[in-house]
């Protein structure tokens, strides 16, 4: 029997391990944005066409390569950067397994330009599909030019799978954000279809936040900075008030590499116990510094998880630094003594004379008043008070109590002889009862009986269900209504959140949002659904867009259905509303005749139902 184990061919190795290195576009800026900070670069400028599925370009003005280190770059396990065994606990580097650029040359056409600094000529080089096409002496500047095209062209199935190029764009806008947010001391440019996206300048952590996010975070944030023997954590951590339950920025890094960590994550949440509602989360830019040798980036293809070695100690560190720099911030309520209004203490005042006797009250009696040698006083000075009077008033409150109950209890007689049948789907049954009233049970409940028991329905949830089918309906049929407003609001998006709003617009017109367009990422709001007028269309918006994200906006009918349900929880009747009779009857009805009434669109249930049997042994 013939041997049947062999070794793969390089161009096969190099696909493979490209398919755990390059996911999709944002894994190649990624890769090659870190090679050149790695390169010593001050200046970054990457260049996008149809969100890298056309064109990625990274230029930067590093420290360059030589002809044979172009070559070997491009080589499996081929790096600068690893020595010795050793040197994997005293990693300072980004890159060092040297994978990255093996890989995009297994699934992309790639032109490499580079000159040492100092040299007379760079290096022209093109490799495809693993194999050198070109390789030739060129004049270019100082530095390094990655051209990759056509991503994914010899692995056809990859490249079906990619995702839209809004959301592709987007992804890479995320990679980017997080080398920019950890690099301040580098400038960085982003092109997208020649539109520029980002230009940073060298500047401070502070205001390269503010440089990505918009001055607008600038008051919300409060400043970490502590040093031990273990750790230095520094950066910043939003206000409570800035708290918000989609979109918030949430940042690690540590040694300059940016990071996911839940352990910590969780000391930041810790912290803000008892200052924000349950289900929103705090923005944070925390940045750790501490020895290589105690932490392993080893863990993961695009190391972004990492293990630490004291991991518990920088736990409590984390959440010490945090709540201190709340309770500087007057985050953290505290009594304030020197308030006109603060509590009232008294002062023990030392003149005041408190001896036994003058602590004696003194009781004075009239020793001449006897109640009995009048007794027509007595009679004189009794109020008159008709007791029937008093009676007859509290008859007629019971009376108004009753007929008031009776208003909320039952239908009226009219609405009794209507013929009106409630039909819901339970288990299979069908249940019917005619001219059954509603009782409106805490604002929250909607009771009537039905043939075989008793229903609740929750009105909150089953308007939600409603709005929902109406507004999938509006989207599938392309036609809604707005609501024009007098004074339009501007929404100011982040960059992520604008590429994803430009596939958004026709769905939100639909659905009756006007937005139009005021550049620099600012949106003005020039109508509005039916429904919301309570409500921020501002935080409305950017909760739709952020939840839109979420979803991941692969699929178009998912963040139709994601962006209808976040409208729907937010024009849906409140817990607390007083119902007519009128207005339960149509819910009901509405509700009756959706596609799905037993359940909201998220899964919440709308309708329980309390059988007769179970009623009578309830009584038993």
């Amino acid at each position: 029997m013939s041997d049947i184990i062999h070794l793969l061919p390089d161009s096969i190795a190099n696909q493979i391990a490209a398919g755990e290195v390059i996911q999709r576009p944002a894994s190649v800026v990624k890769e090659l944005v870190e090679n050149a900070v790695d390169a010593g670069a001050l200046f970054i400028q990457v260049i996008i066409k149809d969100a890298g599925k056309t064109l990625i370009q990274v230029i930067d003005d590093g420290k360059g390569m030589s002809e044979t280190d172009a070559r070997m770059a491009f080589e499996r396990h081929a790096t600068s950067k690893i020595k010795s065994s050793n040197d994997l606990f005293s990693l300072r580097t980004m890159g060092f397994r040297g994978e990255a650029l093996a890989s995009i040359a297994a699934v992309a056409c790639v032109e490499l330009r580079t000159r040492l600094k100092g040299a007379e000529l760079g290096t022209y080089l093109v490799i495809a599909g693993s194999e050198v096409q070109s390789s030739e002496p060129t004049a270019c500047c100082e530095g390094s030019i990655f051209s990759v095209k056509n991503l994914f062209f010899n692995v056809p199935a990859r490249r079906k799978f990619l995702k839209s190029n809004e959301t592709e764009f987007r992804n890479i806008i995320i990679e980017f954000e997080r080398i920019a947010l950890v690099n301040p001391e580098i400038a960085f440019k982003l092109f997208h279809n020649d539109v520029e996206i980002f230009n940073l300048p060298i500047s401070g952590i502070r205001q390269r936040i503010l440089n990505i996010y918009g001055k607008n975070l600038n008051q919300k944030l409060l400043s970490l900075d502590v040093e031990t023997s273990l750790v230095k954590i520094s950066g910043f951590i939003g206000r409570p008030d800035s708290a918000k339950k989609r979109g918030a920025l949430q940042f690690f890094f540590v040694n300059g590499r940016f990071m996911k960590h839940s352990y910590f994550h969780k000391a930041i949440i810790q912290a803000y116990e008892q200052l924000v509602p349950i289900g929103e989360m705090p923005n944070y830019f925390i940045y750790f510094s501490l020895d290589p040798s105690t932490i392993d980036v080893n863990i993961h293809p695009t190391k972004t998880e990492i293990k630490f070695e004291n991991e518990q100690a920088i736990w409590q560190i984390l959440l010490a630094v945090t709540k201190e720099a709340l309770a500087k911030s007057n985050a953290v309520p505290s009594i304030n003594f020197d308030m006109e209004d603060s509590l009232d203490i008294p002062v023990y005042n030392v003149s005041r004379n408190l001896s036994l006797e003058n602590q004696v009250p003194k009781v004075q009696l009239n020793t001449d008043y006897n109640p009995f040698d009048s007794p027509s006083y007595d009679v004189q000075k009794r109020p008159e008070f008709d007791w029937e009077k008093l009676y007859q008033g509290f008859e007629n409150d019971r009376a108004n109590i009753q007929q008031e109950g009776d208003r909320n209890l039952l239908i009226e007689k009219n609405d009794i002889e209507d013929t009106r049948a409630i039909e819901i789907q339970s288990a299979g049954t069908l249940f019917t009862e005619i001219g059954s009233p509603y009782y409106q049970y805490k604002l929250k409940y909607i009771i009537t009986s039905l043939k075989s028991g008793l229903v609740i329905i929750d009105q909150h949830r089953a308007h939600i269900r409603i709005l929902y089918d109406q507004y999938i309906a509006n989207i599938n049929q392309q036609q809604g209504i707005s609501q024009k407003v007098i004074f339009p609001e501007i929404v100011e998006f982040t960059v992520s959140e604008a590429a994803m709003l430009a596939g958004l617009l026709n769905d939100l017109y639909y659905i009756g949002f006007d937005l139009s367009n005021l550049g620099n990422n600012s949106y003005a709001i020039n109508g509005l659904p039916p429904g919301i007028e309570n409500k921020s269309p501002v935080e409305l918006i950017k909760d739709i867009v952020n939840r839109a994200i979420e979803t991941g906006g692969g699929v178009k009918e998912e963040i139709c259905k994601s962006m209808a349900l976040t409208l729907a929880n937010a024009a849906a009747i409140p817990y607390g509303k007083v119902l007519s009779n009128e207005e339960m009857d149509h819910l009901i009805a509405e509700l009756f005749s959706s596609t799905s009434s037993s359940y909201t669109p998220d899964g919440k249930i709308i309708i329980t139902v309390l059988s007769e049997d179970e009623l009578e042994k309830r009584f038993k």
